[in-house]
Parts: C-alpha cells; structure tokens; sequence
C-alpha cells in the first residue's frame, strides 16, 4: 500500500487523537505557544476592527501566528475534502441511524444530515435555533468559559490545569444532556 492510499484511508481515532495531542508539546517547545483555536476570532476583530473596545486593544501582532494556525487548519480542511476525500460512505452507527430517525432525521451519509442543515432550513424556526441561538450560544460559553472545548481539552489538561478539567467535564456533561435530553425535546417542539 503506497503512502498515498494510506492518506486516503480513515485513520484510526487513537491515530489522528496523538497526533492532535502532539501538536501541544510542539507548539510549546517551538515558542511557548498555546493552543487554541476560538481566540484568533479576538484576534482577526482586534486586527480588521480597531475599536475603543477594551476587549480588542491589545497587541494581536504577536499572536498572529495563531492566524497562520488556523488558515493552515482551514487549507488542510481543504486539500483534504478536495484531494483527499474517501470515496465510501460515512458510516453512521445503527443505533445512532434509529435514534435520528425516531425524530424524523434522515441519515442520507453525510457529515452533516441534509434534513437539518440546508439553506431552505436556515431562515425557519428550526434555522433560528440551529443556526443562530446554537452559534451565539457556543461563542458566549466559549467567551465565558475562557476558551473553547479544543483549548480547554487539548492544552489545558495537558498542563494539568484545574480549570481546564472542571470546563472539560462541565462540557461533556452539557454534551451528552443536550444530545440525551434537551434536544429530542427542542427538535420535536420546533419539527
């Protein structure tokens, strides 16, 4: 099997998740730099909206390799579902496909179901609560908490910082109420 075919083939998540994690020791040995991603938004504001904000009077200058960080993330992202994309299917477990169903979600083997991110869904009620309550709620706990679930997870478990796996298991417990609870709820009040 040659280096390409290995490329294209899914890895393995205890593969991708090392490699993820080693991106932590790398970035702190090559600079002392830390990793996250929510805050090049602060800094992409800073740079492109110079306000009397507090919040964006800073030097974002010498954060902006985390510009770079994150423009290398969406190139990869890229290259990725353009050249290297899996030709077969997304599998979705069979469990994962009856629950979906149960609240009338097709599973059409896609990253993201069809029948709930569309441009016809996006000015609905159900639009509303997914697109724009869900992303203004996701920025706020990301603002609130201090960072986001990537920096909080990956960086500061990793310097064994207290906060960091308080937010760590307050996210995953949100996570999986959501997901369990308010959801099936939610998706059949606004359906």
């Amino acid at each position: 099997m040659s280096l390409f075919e290995i490329i294209l083939q899914p890895w393995p998540w205890y593969v991708a998740g090392a490699l993820i994690g080693l991106t932590v020791p790398t970035l702190l040995l090559l600079g002392n730099k830390h990793f996250g991603v929510s805050s090049s938004l602060r800094h992409i504001c800073a740079a492109c909206a110079p306000a009397s904000i507090p919040f964006f009077q800073y030097n974002w200058k010498k954060e902006s390799w985390n510009l770079f960080f994150v423009g290398g993330v969406l190139l990869g992202g890229l290259v990725a579902s353009v050249w290297l994309s899996n030709p077969q299917p997304i599998q979705v477990a069979p469990a994962t496909v009856a629950d979906l169903k149960s609240l009338n979600i097709t599973v059409d083997n896609n990253l993201m179901p069809a029948s709930i991110f569309t441009i016809d869904n996006l000015l609905t009620l159900k639009g509303l609560f997914f697109f724009v309550i869900g992303g203004f709620m996701v920025g706020f706990g990301t603002r609130y908490g201090g960072g986001c679930t990537s920096g909080h997870a990956i960086m500061g478990l990793s310097n064994l910082q207290w906060p960091s796996l308080v937010a760590t298991c307050c996210f995953m417990v949100g996570g999986f109420a959501m997901v369990h609870l308010v959801f099936p709820w939610l998706f059949q009040l606004i359906a």
